[in-house]
């Protein structure tokens, strides 16, 4: 394996190699991009650490360049930092950190380079690279961090108990990095990992969330949470998930394991969309299920409305997990809620008003639902796959002519409620909500046309026949 910097790479090491000799200072690159330049994989940073003060060498280092970029310091940590146009460099003293066990925060004392080294997470990510005059560019690995890079090898430095002791949402990070470079944990590793799940609990969940998303955000995420699951991190951190596994037999009736079919349909998500949103409906799309599983004598198994139950804890697992309340919130808990609609167009002859109708109520997210629904066709029959696929593509061609015809998506009723107020002279309140409504449900199911001389026509009509009075 060799280290493939670049022509800028090479640059910013002699200046941060100048700075640091001036002030009498040891300098070497770590960790993460020292592991990516090996693998050949891009980087967005690189860290710096050296025997003295990192906030002044970073300031030192700024010093070479014209015009002086902005140094970024975090006095709390020692850090500092220096956003450069095709990278961001990060600064730090070398360090020891101890920790107690009910704390997550360590108690930092200066150290050396092998100190730093000791306190890193993985072997792979404990290499140094010098930056100083008498070995330059040497690779500092005493931990044979390159062997098990070489191997694809999940190993800690120091012994697993000690290095998740320490920190344990390293425990995240191995499963993290397992799933990013399709890595394979060593046992003593692993067997820590399963010794000490418990105390995860001591992290935060923003920084539990933050590892997670990144499991998510991998090529096959599956990978991660079988691995979670397998060590009891999936059951402390999101048990509602953990609830889908299994499944029940009852008098030969059963039903698929749906922590299995979870996980398929995120994989296969994973290939139509980087979105970690749409991803996150997959997780959830049928969360709702354990709540609404039944056994129905005859018939087997059910779970009648459980996209309605779904859609209602998404709220509750994005609050409890850390997850933004916002937007995007909504939009999983949309697609969990709508998630069986397509697919139930494939078992039926088609309507165009159940097409404008999907599609008006899926409005700016239709692409992400077809998405959703295009992943959730699993099974181990592949014929009966490519038969649903099949029929999926007749919703989606229908899908297209409707809305080319019709124009539906985002589509808002040519009536207004203040049009209706001002033509029968109502007032706000009910009645004007039910004639909205029937205009809306009159125009998608093709009672009428979509303009505003038939639904001013229809509103007057429903008004007579509902016996709306003016005030």
């Amino acid at each position: 394996m060799e280290i493939q910097v670049t022509p800028n790479d090479t640059k910013l090491f002699k200046q941060i190699a100048k700075a640091a000799k001036q002030l009498d200072a040891a300098v070497y690159v770590i960790g993460g991009f020292v592991r990516d330049k090996l693998l050949n994989r891009p980087t967005k940073d690189i860290d710096i650490v050296t025997n003295k003060d990192g906030i002044a060498l970073a300031n030192a280092v700024a010093e070479t360049f014209i015009p002086k970029p902005s140094v970024q310091v975090f006095k709390n940590f020692g850090t500092a930092q220096i956003k450069l146009p095709h990278i961001e460099v990060e600064f730090v003293g070398a360090r020891k950190e101890s920790y107690t066990p009910s704390s997550r925060k360590p108690i930092v004392t200066n150290g050396t380079i092998e100190d730093d080294q000791n306190r890193r997470d993985f072997t792979i990510n404990a290499m140094a690279i010098s930056l100083n005059e008498n070995d330059y560019g040497s690779l500092i690995d005493p931990f044979n961090g390159i062997t098990d890079l070489y191997n694809k090898t999940i190993r800690t430095p120091l012994a697993p108990e000690i290095t998740f002791s320490d920190d344990p949402l390293r425990m995240l990070r191995a499963i993290r990095f397992a799933t990013q470079l399709n890595f394979t944990i060593e046992p003593n590793t692993f067997a820590g990992i399963k010794a000490q799940a418990n105390r995860i609990t001591i992290i935060s969940k923003e920084r539990i969330i933050d590892e997670l998303n990144k499991i998510i955000l991998t090529k096959k995420p599956s990978i991660g949470f079988y691995l979670l699951n397998e060590v009891g991190l999936l059951a402390l951190i999101f048990p509602e998930f953990v609830a889908l596994s299994g499944a029940e037999y009852v008098d030969n009736k059963g039903h698929k394991d749906n922590f299995v079919h979870t996980l398929q349909v995120l994989d296969n998500i994973c290939n139509a969309t980087n979105d970690l949103w749409v991803r996150w409906a997959a997780i959830l799309h049928d969360i709702g299920k354990p709540k609404s599983k039944r056994y129905e004598q005859g018939r087997g198994f059910t779970f009648h409305g459980h996209e309605v139950i779904g859609a209602k804890m998404v709220p509750k697992i994005f609050e409890k997990m850390k997850l933004p309340l916002n937007e995007k919130m909504k939009l999983v808990q949309k697609l969990v809620l709508m998630h069986l609609r397509p697919i139930s167009l494939t078992k039926e002859n088609i309507t165009d008003s159940a097409i404008r109708r999907l599609l008006y109520e899926a409005g700016d997210d239709f692409e992400a639902l077809m998405m959703l629904c295009n992943a959730d066709i699993t099974s181990k029959n592949k014929e009966k796959v490519i038969k649903f696929l099949s029929n999926f593509e007749l919703v989606k061609q229908k899908c297209k002519d409707v809305e080319a015809r019709d124009q539906v998506r985002n589509w808002q009723p040519p009536i207004s409620g203040e049009q209706i107020m001002q033509a029968l002279n109502l007032v706000p309140g009910r009645e004007v909500g039910i004639l909205k409504m029937a205009i809306k449900d009159a125009i998608l199911d093709g009672v009428i046309e979509n303009n505003y001389e038939a639904a001013f026509n229809y509103m007057q009509l429903q008004a007579a026949q509902l016996d709306i009075k003016q005030s």
